[in-house]
């Protein structure tokens, strides 16, 4: 009778499969894709070498699978927000839009503007907080498997937006334009900012109020390089306060208040 592996066999044979993605994903984050070899993998999962090419025939295999699994999860996130005008979608864009469990928030009003908004607050907002991943998803050296897969991540959030532009140019709410040809360049002027070889990497703040300062600039950037003014969106200054979450649309002239304090008052 052949042997054929019970089902608490393949639960455990998974949970140690996810416990060296989870694993060699933390260490991209911090040391880049070099610093996941197979041997680092393995002590940070508390593994044997051979446990994990028992799941992974290659560190090729492996790193792939490690970027797919993240650049996945931020696609969607984007896609999400991007896609929806009321309904709720997962990791509210608050600056620790990364902690696990984060809560759901509701997405931005309908307006395709409002919605590009949000989906670059949150990609900006997720990119200084886990600075390292971002570096790893977007720019850092890797293996030829990897940059094919990038190739795919930086298509899906140039699809995101190139939508995003072609539906406000159909509403009248932006100037006529390519939308392949401006959501390339949000694309790339977003990464080049946040993680490029020129960027302010070293200086950029990971939270609180100077990561929202920056948040507001490259959603500032973002209006102009589309032909919104920033003023006319509620954008005034980054000094003014936050970018709102996701479901608080700014309101023309109106500087979206501190959360607890009415817009317009003084405290």
């Amino acid at each position: 009778m052949p042997y054929r592996r019970t089902t608490a066999v393949d639960d455990r044979l998974a949970a140690a499969r996810e416990r060296l993605i989870v694993a060699a994903t933390d260490l991209v984050a911090d040391a880049g894709w070099a610093g996941a070899s197979v041997t680092a993998v393995a002590a940070a999962a508390d593994m044997s070498v051979g446990s994990v090419y028992q799941h992974f025939p290659s560190k090729s295999a492996l790193v792939v699978e490690v970027f797919r699994r993240a650049a996945d999860r931020e696609a969607t996130l984007i896609s999400a927000l991007a896609a929806v005008s009321t309904a709720a979608v997962p990791t509210a864009a608050v600056p620790d839009a990364t902690a696990p469990g984060a809560a759901e928030a509701p997405a931005a009003g309908g307006d395709p503007v409002d919605r590009l908004v949000q989906a670059v607050a949150l990609f900006t907002r997720r990119a200084l907080a886990r600075r390292g991943l971002a570096y790893a998803l977007l720019v850092a050296p890797s293996d030829p498997a990897v940059e094919a897969e990038r190739l795919d991540f930086r298509r899906r959030y140039r699809d995101v937006f190139a939508a995003l532009v072609r539906e406000g140019v159909e509403a009248g709410s932006l100037p006529a334009q390519d939308p392949m040809v401006a959501a390339a360049a949000l694309t790339g002027a977003i990464g080049e900012v946040l993680v490029g070889p020129v960027s302010m990497t070293e200086e950029l703040p990971r939270g609180g109020r100077e990561a929202e300062r920056v948040v507001r600039e490259v959603v500032a950037m973002a209006l102009r390089c589309v032909g919104a003014c920033p003023v006319e969106r509620g954008w005034p200054s980054f000094s003014a306060g936050p970018v709102p979450v996701a479901g608080q649309v700014a309101v023309a002239g109106q500087v979206p208040a501190p959360a607890g304090r009415p817009p317009g008052g003084t405290g």
